[in-house]
């Protein structure tokens, strides 16, 4: 099995790793500290052939997600590339954008995230052009799922059959240049196709090498469970931020952490609201953005759940740190194995994400931001009854 994982990890072109650090003192907040469950990046790295300077912003430690034969040692922050394209209003030039996801790689980062649905194969050919030449030192996911016809999403079904996963498969292989995807995830749940077999077609890529890893969005325990069994799960990839906390009611956070699953969180930030650049006269683009659509992101709401972006405000400013990262920092704090996948088309905001890597908070801190963010009750749903219906109870 050791082999087997070594044999992974050389495919991709993965230098040898630095031992474990030490378990971390927790100083509130304390910056450049590294948890048990965590590695350290220096020199001879998976990220770069040089050390990356000193006070650059930098993801400078890695997570692993899932265990055993699943494990996948990734940085201790993922990119989160739907935003370059799609449903985030305007965005820089695509030479633009090349540039900044390969900045992301040099300052550190090694898993990208992607999708067939953003913006159609769109997406997936942006993050390609933008990774060729660094395909050695980064893994890319993607994922399948959704059903498309001529192109065109049926919102209203999902396509999960073998003959589909392997069809996208193929495709986000060739649009992203790759030989390997690094994890796929099933998007969403498919009611007609048995999550064994989706499992177990997971399993034949695998075996073939076309994936390395795969995981699953939006989920119940039933289904980890059920699915875990046939093939090991490496991650659970689901909403989870200050104004979604659903995956630790339901179970699913406490599951990933008995069968040793990762669980990478989607919009850490809350679609950017959490960062504080958003508010009631905010403007979305109505070609190029769902947010318009979202019930949170409607001018009342908006306004009435402002309140929380000003107690993150409140609890960084006596500690010099953002808003932005005091969200992002809670979330690594919560679980050795949550890696966050924050997007952006900025590299001011690159900068500002990975510095939240570098912070940890103690325990009362902790206790004193979810308090205090928990006594603020949260206006409108997060999805439209459509969307919210594909999601797993």
């Amino acid at each position: 099995m050791k082999t087997e994982q070594n044999n992974e990890m050389s495919r991709r072109g993965f230098l040898k790793r630095t031992a474990l650090a030490g378990a971390a003192i927790c100083i509130a907040p304390t910056w450049g500290k590294v948890t048990a469950a965590e590695k350290v990046i220096t020199g001879e790295s998976a990220i770069s052939h040089t050390t990356i300077p000193s006070g650059m912003a930098a993801v400078r430690t890695q997570r692993t997600l899932g265990s055993g034969k699943a494990a996948f040692t990734v940085s201790a922050m993922g990119y989160g590339c739907m935003g370059l394209n799609h449903n985030r209003s305007q965005y820089p030039s695509k030479e633009k954008e090349i540039a900044l996801v390969r900045e992301a790689v040099e300052r550190g980062v090694t898993l990208f995230d992607t999708a067939e649905s953003y913006g159609y194969h769109v997406n997936e050919k942006l993050v390609g052009e933008a990774l060729k030449g660094y395909t050695d030192r980064v893994f890319v996911s993607s994922k399948f799922g959704h059903k498309f016809v001529n192109g065109v999403q049926v919102k209203t079904e999902e396509d999960s059959t073998p003959a589909n996963i392997r069809r996208v498969c193929e495709n986000s292989l060739r649009n992203l240049g790759v030989e390997t995807l690094g994890m796929f995830y099933q998007h969403r749940i498919d009611p007609n196709t048995p999550i064994e077999v989706v499992a177990e077609t997971c399993s034949e890529l695998i075996k073939e090498g076309k994936i390395l890893h795969w995981g699953m969005c939006e989920v119940n325990t039933d289904t980890i469970r059920r699915a875990h069994k046939i093939c090991p799960i490496t991650a659970i990839q689901s909403e989870y931020h200050f104004m979604h906390r659903t995956v630790e009611e339901n179970g699913v956070l406490a599951l990933c952490e008995e069968l040793d699953i990762g669980f990478v969180p989607y919009s850490p930030l809350n679609r950017g609201f959490l960062g504080g650049m958003i508010n009631e006269y905010t403007q979305f683009d109505t070609s190029n953005d769902n947010r318009q659509t979202l019930p949170r992101f409607q001018p009342k709401a908006i306004r009435a759940n402002y309140r929380i972006v000003e107690v993150l405000n409140a609890f960084g400013r006596t500690r010099g740190i953002t808003p932005a990262q005091v969200a992002l920092a809670w979330l690594m704090n919560k679980k050795p194995f949550i890696v966050p996948i924050p997007g952006t088309t900025k590299l001011s905001h690159l900068e500002e994400n990975l510095r939240a890597t570098e912070i940890i908070f103690m325990p009362q801190e902790m206790k004193e931001l979810e308090d205090t963010v928990a006594a603020i009750p949260i206006i409108g749903s997060r999805y439209d009854a459509l969307q919210e219906s594909k999601i797993q109870k």
